[in-house]
C-alpha cells in the first residue's frame, strides 16, 4: 500500500510515527527517513533513533530559505532518496517523511517519487509519503492521500512552536 499525509495543517509527521508504532506493534520492520530535517532538530528523532537505530535517517539540511543554499539541500535530498530506495526491500514498511516538501522545492523530480513508489511495490514495501503540496499527478499510484487540513493556527496570533508538540 501507497499512503500519502498532506496538507497545510499540523500532524503529517505525527500521523508517519502513527504508523510506525501501528506497524511495530505487529512486528514489522520499518524504517523512517526524514527529507528536510536536520538530525538532532526535532523531538521524534530521539524517539525514532532509539527505536529504530540504523532504519532511521534525518538526511535534511533544515528549512531551505535561501536559492544560493539549493545544492547542499539538493544533495541532502538525493541521499535520502538513495537511502529510501535501499530500505526497500528491507523494511515491510518505509516512511519517506517530508518527501512532497522536497518534491515542491523542486529538489526532487515527480520522476524520483514514482520510481521510489514502483520500487516499494516491487519489493513488497508499504510506503508512506508525507509533506505540503501533493501533486494531483501522483494519485493514481497510491491507495490512500489524507489532507490535514489547518482550521486554526497560535502561530498566526503570535504564539511560537511549542518543544515537545510541534517539532
Amino acid at each position: 500500500m501507497i499512503y500519502v499525509y498532506t496538507g497545510n495543517g499540523k500532524g503529517k509527521t505525527s500521523a508517519c510515527i502513527g504508523q510506525v508504532v501501528r506497524a511495530r506493534g505487529r512486528g514489522l520492520r520499518v524504517a523512517f527517513v526524514q527529507f528536510m530535517k536536520r538530525n538532532g532538530e526535532a523531538g521524534e528523532q530521539t524517539f525514532l533513533n532509539e527505536l529504530l537505530g540504523d532504519d532511521f535517517f534525518a538526511a535534511g539540511e533544515g528549512f531551505f530559505r535561501r536559492e544560493e543554499d539549493r545544492p547542499k539541500h539538493r544533495d541532502a535530498a538525493l541521499r535520502a532518496l538513495a537511502w529510501a530506495q535501499n530500505r526497500a526491500g528491507q523494511a515491510d514498511v518505509l516512511i519517506a517523511d517530508e518527501i512532497l516538501y522536497a518534491l515542491g522545492k523542486k529538489l526532487l523530480l515527480e520522476e524520483d517519487i514514482k520510481a521510489l513508489i514502483r520500487h516499494a511495490k516491487a519489493n513488497e514495501t508499504h510506503l508512506v509519503l508525507s509533506g505540503r503540496g501533493f501533486p494531483a499527478a501522483l494519485t493514481p499510484e497510491v491507495d490512500l492521500i489524507t489532507e490535514m487540513m489547518e482550521i486554526r493556527h497560535p502561530w498566526r496570533a503570535g504564539h511560537s512552536a511549542v518543544p515537545g508538540l510541534d517539532f
